[in-house]
Formats: structure tokens, sequence, C-alpha cells
């Protein structure tokens, strides 16, 4: 059940308005979520930064596979739908890449290790091991390759929360629950 509108265009805040319209350019339409966020302009903006900024971040398959990854440890029905489209559409990956993914994992080593580090920074809120640690910059990531994973985790994170706090209406294709794969 949605619990706060989506704005319609007349209704979204003068400060909102620019960073919305390029997202509706971008993709094509106005996703729901994006919609709703826009009531705050300083929250939307600072994140549509954050995530202009980390889109530079690593390469599109790793970003696409953490937000997965990330999306199912916080039970993020709707960032699910739209990862598992972008991961598909804007990555390329096949569906049983998007299957691992989601449990933190891929068939790619590298990106297997950075999967598997994200999904211990989210599940253990930052408190990974060392062995942790040692594992993903072994696999080839420096330290701040290893930050920018933090921050990723981070940005889907404020998303997974805001969509599961504000529940806006799916606009993308749905997946199936995390039991069923």
């Amino acid at each position: 059940m949605t619990r706060t509108a989506a704005l319609t265009p007349d209704q979204v805040p003068a400060e909102s308005k620019p960073t919305l319209e390029a997202f509706t350019k971008n993709i094509g339409f106005t996703p729901n979520m994006l919609a709703a966020f826009a009531q705050s302009p300083i929250a939307f903006n600072a994140w549509a930064s954050l995530l202009g900024n980390l889109s530079k971040a690593l390469d599109v398959k790793t970003r696409d596979s953490i937000g997965l990854a990330v999306s199912e440890v916080n039970g993020c029905n709707y960032c699910l739908t739209v990862h598992s489209f972008t991961a598909q559409h804007m990555a390329k990956l096949p569906a049983d890449e998007i299957i691992l993914a989601r449990k933190g994992h891929a068939t790619d080593p590298k990106r297997d290790a950075a999967l598997q580090f994200a999904r211990k920074v989210v599940e253990s809120r930052g408190q990974v091991s060392d062995a942790d640690l040692t594992a993903v910059r072994e696999a080839g990531y420096t330290d701040a390759n290893v930050m920018e994973i933090v921050a990723l985790v981070a940005m889907y994170s404020l998303t997974n929360f805001f969509n599961n706090v504000f529940d806006p209406e799916k606009d993308f294709p749905a997946v199936a629950p995390a039991g069923a794969i």
C-alpha cells in the first residue's frame, strides 16, 4: 500500500524540477519513486548528486549487481524491480547472473568478491572483519574501490529505506520473491 503520493508535474517543488526532468528525459518516463522522492528537494537532490557521482565508480555490471545484493538484504521490492530491469537492459546481465547477484554472488570472480563484500557491509552495518577486507583487496580492488563499494551500499540502502517506508507503486516488471530464487 502506497504511503505517499507521487507528485504530478505541477506539484513538484521548483528546486526538484530540474533533477526530476533530467531523470524523466534520460529514462523516458517518471518512475513513481522519483516522483515521490522529489517532495523533498534537499533529500532528492542530495541523492541524485550521489547517484551521478557514483555512476563513475566501478563498472555497470558490478554497480547493478551491488544494487541487487543490497536491495535483497534490505528487503526492498521496489528497488529489486528497478535493479533487475536495469541489470538486464543496461548492464546486459543474463537472468541467472541477476539471481546470483541477489544472493550476493557472481560468476566473475572479481565481481563476486565485490558482491560478497557489499553484502557483508550491509548485513554487519559496516562491521566487516579483517578477512573480509583482505578478500576484496586480494580480488583486485584498491582501497579507493572499497570506499566506492561502501558508498554504493549506502546509496542503495538510502533508496531501499525510502521505498520501504513510503512504498511507492511499482512501475517496473515484478520479480520473484527471494524465497523463489
